[in-house]
């Protein structure tokens, strides 16, 4: 999970590409970037932490031009913590290529490969999102027959890739001379929409991973990017688009009205806030059906996502709605946070209770849903130290079972709390009195209730069904393999850091 957005202007675009970046930081916390092109002059700045943290007043006067590109990132591929795998990306042949991307190359390693013994092309870090620029490049040099790119040769090259690459990827990239281009997987798993706006001097476009960056910067959204399609917009603001798969089959990630993206945000026709409106009514007649004496006082949600599911699951149960916890808005997201220390220590700095909201009753908690568990239970404790009778606990969101190799960092079975549990098991493992799951079938009608024209939903977080048919045992063994030993590797570095550091107080 990360967050693009590219801009193509009649003035600057250096400020707006760091108000969309701000709009879309609930995508990533780990690092951003931004790159912009002025005439065939590329100017970038990247680096870990948040936007507002990464760019200085002097950076900004640097990034000059009035076309760009920007990215947030949270870690899914490659190292935690390194500056080097900030984005956009950059190749100097052929013409000079930046990119920014959100998803995960599922044949990454096998590219990687081809890329330098074929190719011969080097990629430096251990990102996907770099080798992605390198094939781009690779296939744009292929169909390039003169010293100058045509729309032609462009989407062709998008073709290419769309034929070597597996796996989610959403892009924006900028070609030097030419203008921005930004294209999307053959399944559209990960979310990529355009929006015009008419300035004086002409229209401008802007593409980004959610429409809430178009709303909150003037833009109007014209349209989702369709699965396979490429858009192109040269340097004079001229708009072209393409659809460049033989087979593309609309298959967005479910998980991203689920939990990932902001409420505000419509996604493929489907508006992220009604899905969770309809998604705590389901759980609440689900409830309602299978448990019809339980006695709930108060339903309570963990903020912020859950909100909307939890306001309609109490009204459908008629019991009082209340707000138990306030969240410090400084602390990121817990389950993407790198090590499993680092995510328990940050759930109560993240959040503190009300006590009186709890104290003498029976509490119903909603949350999106259940990854690791880590935040669960101490939000349970949480609730049980403030005084609560018993403590329930529901997921607006069916048990998280498998990994995800899409881009959203789940991808070891061991570390998901629902995998080999069932919901009792789940329950004593969370500390709660009983725990309640939504049903995958009312999570896709929900979802489907507003859309349109989409055929079928990457769920493999929760079924374990892969759309992209790609991924085997081998697969994911391998990856759950290297994620544990990069664990260990980091835990062997801490180790080593607290014995030098005894070492030194000995000393």
């Amino acid at each position: 999970m990360c967050g693009i957005v590219g801009i193509v202007a009649k003035t600057p675009v250096n400020q707006l590409l760091y108000d969309g970046l701000q709009l879309l930081q609930h995508r990533g916390q780990d690092a951003a970037g931004i790159a912009t092109a002025d005439g065939s002059t590329f100017h970038m700045h990247k680096g870990l932490g948040l936007v507002r943290d990464v760019f200085r007043t002097r950076d900004m006067r640097s990034l000059t031009g009035n076309i760009g590109i920007g990215h947030c990132r949270y870690p899914t591929a490659g190292s935690a913590k390194s500056s080097a795998e900030a984005q956009p990306f950059y190749v100097n042949s052929p013409f000079g290529i930046v990119l920014g991307h959100n998803g995960n190359l599922t044949n990454a390693d096998e590219l990687k490969e081809d890329l330098f013994a074929q190719d011969r092309r080097h990629v430096n870090t251990n990102s996907d999102s770099e080798v992605l620029l390198n094939v781009l490049a690779h296939e744009l040099d292929g169909v390039t027959v003169s010293s100058r790119l045509t729309q032609a040769d462009i989407f062709n090259a998008v073709a290419g890739v769309h034929r070597r690459c597996r796996g989610a990827y959403a892009a924006v990239a900028l070609i030097a001379g030419h203008g921005l281009l930004a294209f999307r997987d053959p399944y559209g798993i990960r979310p990529l929409v355009i929006g015009t706006h008419m300035s004086v001097n002409g229209p401008e476009y802007i593409l980004a991973s959610e429409s809430v960056a178009l709303d909150a910067l003037g833009f109007k959204m014209l349209r989702d990017v369709e699965p396979g399609e490429a858009i192109f917009i040269d340097e004079n603001g001229q708009l072209h688009h393409q659809q460049c798969a033989l087979t593309p089959v609309k298959s967005p990630c479910i998980f991203e009205y689920v939990y990932l993206a902001r409420p505000d945000s419509v996604i493929d026709g489907v508006s992220v806030y009604e899905t969770r409106l309809k998604m705590g009514e389901s759980l609440g007649e689900k409830i309602q059906h299978i448990a019809p004496d339980l006695h709930i006082d108060v339903v309570i949600p963990i903020p912020d996502t859950s909100r909307p599911s939890a306001l309609q699951l109490a009204q459908k149960l008629n019991v009082p709605y209340r707000e138990g916890f306030i969240k410090n808005r400084y602390i990121g997201r817990t389950f993407i946070m790198p090590g499993q220390a680092e995510r328990k220590k940050s759930v109560r700095q993240k959040l503190n209770a009300i006590g009186m909201e709890f104290e003498g009753k029976n509490v119903l908690l909603v949350d999106d849903s259940i990854v690791r568990g880590t935040t669960s239970r101490e939000i349970v404790q949480m609730a049980r130290d403030c005084g609560a009778r018993h403590v329930y606990f529901a997921s607006a969101a069916p048990p998280v079972r498998f990994p995800n190799v899409y881009g959203i960092d789940m991808p070891s079975r061991a570390e998901l709390l629902a995998t080999g549990r069932n919901d009792s098991e789940i329950a004593a493992e969370i500390g709660a009195d009983r725990v309640f799951y939504q049903d995958l079938s009312d999570l896709i009608r929900d979802v489907k209730s507003q859309a349109k024209n989409i055929e079928r939903f990457d769920c493999s977080c929760f079924d374990g069904c892969y759309i992209t048919d790609d991924i085997t045992a081998e697969y994911l063994a391998k990856i759950e393999f290297a994620r544990k030993d990069g664990e260990t590797h980091a835990q062997q570095k801490v180790n080593q850091l607290d014995l030098n550091l005894t070492h030194a107080e000995t000393i």
